[in-house]
């Protein structure tokens, strides 16, 4: 018996999506592939209109859509990457389109979703309490749902990134896909396979939400949590897309947040390029298990740059720090007029930049004649915060390191 969708399914997708959505590049990567000592490539998914893959499953259903289904309107649950490519395509093809949000999706997520001109709800705080609004709202108006994930028409849409992806770079041996509800991966892993049987298919979900890890497994779910990948916290896989990934998927990697946030780090230090939590899943895999890429011809999907920009202040400051080029000395100094000059001085001396400084002289556990400063500084590396450290305590100023610098140099 075949599998729920073929490669005739996703040749005809790529036909009804041609003008409709960007076919977006796939390119040699080695500057951040020499920092994961891989050779990498990557279908840059994140720069589709909407900012994610999910534009191309959702074109796909809603242009499958007859004129009765479409007078009804539609209807989505999504955490913002779906949302915005059923919004988009939806208001293109003259359809409305409400969609249903967790109350915790990102600013950016909702608002590019209501200018795409949807009706955004918002509810639940997750995409499975999400579809209990979904549920209600179908049986008041009569909508008709557009899956996020498990739908023949949405995997042949994603796949379509996997057929794109093999005939510009048809020598890749591996792709390593993030896995939310499975769409993408279940849609690629058949369009790869048809090109190279023997290509090896790698799954990634992160360590909160491994639901198509555990039902692949039969184990049982134990999704929930925090997760800056909040695209791909899916906490059930769908039943398509499991029985495509239980045929085709070689293995899955779970990561974890601190590879998640060093991948995004990483996109924008080493490739300039924007990529949300889940759109930098694929690179997290890597760098949580390089030794399993290691000489091999490694390609994986940038699924989605939808990241608050908020949030993408802090990871690259966080990679600052972490990398030693954004530290934060404590010095006890005395409380006397021209030694936060001193300071300052030995810092300049040093060719470091002061960023912010804290004078704290108030709380008691400060002996009364001296004070604390916490100097925020830019420097080169860890080496050259070693170096300040030791030139202010050369000079009768006793400091020490409170940022969470790495002593050794992280691949990202």
């Amino acid at each position: 018996m075949g599998l729920p969708v073929s490669f005739e399914d996703i040749e005809k997708a790529a036909e009804s999506l041609s003008g409709k959505i960007l076919r977006t590049p796939a390119i040699a990567a080695p500057a951040l592939g020499d920092a994961l000592g891989v050779d990498l490539s990557l279908k840059l998914e994140n720069l589709q209109r909407t900012g994610s893959f999910k534009a191309r499953g959702a074109y796909v259903k809603l242009a499958s859509l007859s004129e009765a289904e479409r007078a009804r309107g539609v209807i989505a649950m999504s955490a913002g990457n779906h949302a915005q490519g059923v919004a988009y395509h939806a208001t293109q093809l003259g359809i409305r389109s409400t969609i249903v949000m967790p109350a915790a999706t990102p600013f950016t997520k909702v608002e590019k979703t209501r200018n795409f001109g949807a009706n955004v709800v918002q509810y639940g705080a997750t995409l499975a309490e999400s579809r209990e609004k979904v549920e209600e709202l179908i049986t008041e108006h009569g909508y008709i749902l557009i899956h996020p994930y498990d739908d023949p028409l949405i995997i042949a849409g994603q796949g379509t990134a996997g057929l794109e992806l093999m005939r510009d770079m048809p020598d890749l041996d591996t792709l390593v896909v993030p896995i939310g509800g499975g769409g993408l991966i279940s849609g690629i892993a058949v369009a790869a396979k048809h090109f190279n049987p023997g290509i090896e298919i790698v799954g990634v979900q992160t360590e909160q939400f491994p639901s198509m890890y555990e039902a692949l497994r039969g184990l049982p779910p134990s999704s929930g949590g925090e997760t800056l990948a909040e695209g791909i916290a899916v906490k059930t896989p769908g039943k398509l897309t499991t029985e495509i990934c239980r045929a085709l998927v070689e293995d899955i990697i779970l990561v974890g947040e601190v590879e998640i946030e060093r991948a995004v780090n990483g996109c924008a230090e080493h490739q300039n390029l924007v990529a949300e939590g889940a759109g930098a899943a694929g690179i997290a895999a890597i760098l949580k298990a390089p030794e399993r890429f290691r000489g091999r011809k490694v390609g994986t999907v940038i699924c989605g740059g939808n990241i608050d920009q908020r949030m993408l202040a802090t990871v690259l400051l966080r990679g600052l720090s972490r990398h030693g080029r954004l530290a934060r000395l404590r010095i006890d100094i005395s409380d006397q007029p021209g030694t936060l000059a001193r300071v300052a001085g030995v810092i300049g001396e040093a060719k470091a930049n002061i960023v912010e400084v804290h004078h704290q002289r108030m709380f008691q556990d400060v002996p009364i004649k001296k004070a604390e400063l916490e100097v925020l500084i830019e420097t080169r590396n860890p080496d050259h915060v070693l170096e300040i450290v030791a030139a202010l305590n050369a000079a009768g100023l006793k400091t020490r390191v409170m940022s969470n610098m790495a002593m050794e140099q992280a691949p990202l």
